[in-house]
């Protein structure tokens, strides 16, 4: 019934119990996950991760946050998408909240890498998953000059999700301009989170996903806690009661668009 979009059942919190993890999924209706690589030096252990169980997905790409970790070329990515049951391209992006003392100048690093993944994920014709914080006009500006356009004969255009949205409406419509969707998180739950209700209001339903991103943003009431992908229901709940809709209704457009923009799921 539930998709959970984005998490990192991979990370020590959440690979010790993952065997309750998987039960609980089950007893919350959760029946899919994509599991998110951060690194070229964790893809093998996220990739056994949906090998080993059927309802288990993986990506493959380096985050923007990991400065001290093997840069990835086109070619490393593409590589290891052609493997069964990766089903797409990151996380990557751009993310400038902790600069520590540098310039935006001096992230010129993390720029190339982002254009390294947009440029394999057309090679591949495989979605992005993009991460952006405090850096939201680079990131589209970056999507807009990599993306390409539909020729004949030519590369697919650039298609992904803005994963765990945090932005502004504005932001919001120039993701879905350019042929996006945007995911929303335990965050949209959040009390303070209130433009980010906005945005859920914004997003059409034929656009929208839903995501924990745990082991991090446990939604209310488990805010503060390890999150699980047994409480993206409870994101669905919320955007169902800001779209006045049912949670069936949620659960059932978000799944159909996972399997749409991700579609070697369903291949």
């Amino acid at each position: 019934m539930f998709t959970d979009s984005h998490c990192h059942l991979n990370f020590p919190e959440l690979r010790s119990q993952l065997p309750q993890i998987l039960a609980d999924m089950q007893v919350a209706r959760v029946d899919r996950a994509l599991c998110i690589c951060c690194t070229l030096d964790e893809f093998e252990a996220v990739h056994r991760l949906a090998l080993d169980h059927p309802n288990l997905w993986s990506t493959v790409g380096v985050h923007p946050d990991y400065e001290d970790t093997p840069e990835p070329s086109v070619q490393d990515l593409v590589q290891r998408a052609a493997l069964p049951r990766v089903v797409g391209i990151g996380e990557t992006g751009l993310d400038y909240y902790r600069l520590n003392g540098r310039s935006v100048a001096e992230m010129a690093w993390q720029r190339e890498r982002f254009r390294v993944h947009i440029q394999a994920g057309r090679q591949t014709d495989l979605p992005l998953i993009i991460h952006t914080r405090s850096a939201s006009d680079d990131t589209l500006a970056i999507l807009k000059e990599e993306g390409g356009c539909a020729t004949s004969g030519g590369e697919p255009v650039s298609k992904g999700v803005f994963h765990c949205f945090t932005e502004t409406q504005a932001v919001a419509r120039a993701a879905l301009d350019l042929g996006f969707y945007i995911s929303l998180s335990g965050i949209v739950t959040f009390r303070n989170a209130s433009d980010l209700r906005e945005v859920a209001q914004l997003v059409p339903m034929d656009r929208l996903l839903i995501e924990t991103d745990s082991p991090y943003l446990a939604p209310v009431p488990h805010r503060g806690k390890t999150n699980t992908p047994a409480w993206v229901p409870l994101v669905a709940q919320q955007i169902a009661e800001v779209k006045g809709v049912s949670v069936e209704a949620v659960a059932q457009a978000t799944s159909e668009n996972f399997e749409r923009l991700f579609d070697r799921v369903s291949a």
